[in-house]
């Protein structure tokens, strides 16, 4: 069974970064397309990014591109998210999961149990 642990989130200033990580144990996550989704108090979970099992495929919601970038290691079971240039509305839990791909949660099966982002000044 995979299972998937998030770390790296914190409280922020706007226009900082962090990087989280997506560790995972139980099973190798190279077969797997890895997503970051992310829900704000009283909001629906989005799907922020995702990349494919080789990592040669990425994908973005609007709000965050070329600000974010997503990266795996398959050596070390481990997808990463790098967030710059933080914005106050990037505030939220911030999820990682394997599925089958896309920025929808639905075609996901397995998912961490989140990490807090708080961007404020």
């Amino acid at each position: 069974q995979l299972q998937l642990v998030e770390s790296g989130g914190g409280l922020v200033q706007p226009g900082g970064s962090l990087r989280l990580s997506c560790a995972a144990s139980g099973s190798s996550v190279d077969y797997y397309v890895i997503g970051w989704f992310r829900q704000a108090p009283g909001k629906g979970r989005e799907g922020v990014s995702c990349i494919s099992s080789s990592g040669d495929s990425t994908m973005y919601r609007d709000s965050v591109k070329g600000r974010f970038t997503i990266s795996r290691d398959n050596a070390k079971n481990t997808v990463y998210l790098q967030m710059n240039s933080l914005k106050p509305e990037d505030t939220a839990v911030y999820y990682c999961a394997a599925g089958a791909g896309g920025l929808a949660h639905e075609l996901y099966d397995y998912w961490g149990q989140g990490t807090q982002v708080t961007v404020s000044s």
